[in-house]
């Protein structure tokens, strides 16, 4: 099974520490996961996936890199775990038939929301939800951003404070809250916070 070993972020680690991640080396690991920051950019600009069945240098656009196993980093931080990476897209079915056509990740829906299509993929622990609308115009895909999940939303946001980040709001994903980390707080990537799944679901 392909899965999602490393994401480059192209930026400083020390903005992230604010939202507890440990720093060692200029990387941080959540579950399985490695990020590694570096550089004075902003955005994620690679990932590495563990398990490719064919070996490739970008997916539809997104900077790719095949690995064996998942790089050394610090501790994972427990109190964190993934939800899912967002990427965006002018063609849901071109971006989503790479992923599949490079990961054998098969496309599991689509969500029809207005103007907006979202297309999910599992990539181990790891949800990539793939959206298209019409404000994307690229002929290739781009990474956008991710969520975490954390146990106790409320007492992240007063932990961390309104400064960092926004008050909980309901999800699109019923039954649950996620809140915004603010821009300002310097990241480069839009990241948020979001209330385990409900297990009715």
């Amino acid at each position: 099974m392909t899965t999602v070993g490393e994401l480059v972020i192209a930026g400083p680690a020390e903005p992230w520490k604010a939202i507890g991640l440990g720093i060692s080396d200029g990387c941080a690991r959540v579950g399985g996961i490695v990020l590694r920051f570096g550089g004075d950019g902003s955005g994620i600009v690679e990932w590495a996936l563990i398990d490719l069945p064919d070996m490739v240098a970008d997916v539809d656009g997104l900077p790719t890199r095949g690995i064996d196993d998942v790089p050394d980093g610090p501790s994972a931080t427990e109190t964190l775990a993934w939800d899912h990476l967002v990427v965006t897209t002018s063609s849901l079915e071109r971006t989503c038939g790479a992923i599949e056509a490079a990961t054998a990740a098969p496309l599991k829906r689509i969500r029809e929301a207005g103007a907006v299509r979202q297309g999910f993929h599992r990539l181990g622990e790891l949800i990539i939800e793939v959206v298209e609308s019409a404000q994307v115009t690229s002929d290739v895909a781009q990474f956008w951003g991710f969520v975490w999940v954390v146990d106790d939303l409320h007492d992240w946001c007063d932990r961390l404070g309104p400064d960092v980040i926004g008050l909980p709001k309901p999800a699109v994903q019923p039954g649950r809250f996620i809140a915004t980390v603010r821009p300002a707080l310097g990241l480069g990537v839009p990241l948020a916070l979001m209330t385990p799944d409900q297990p009715h679901r």
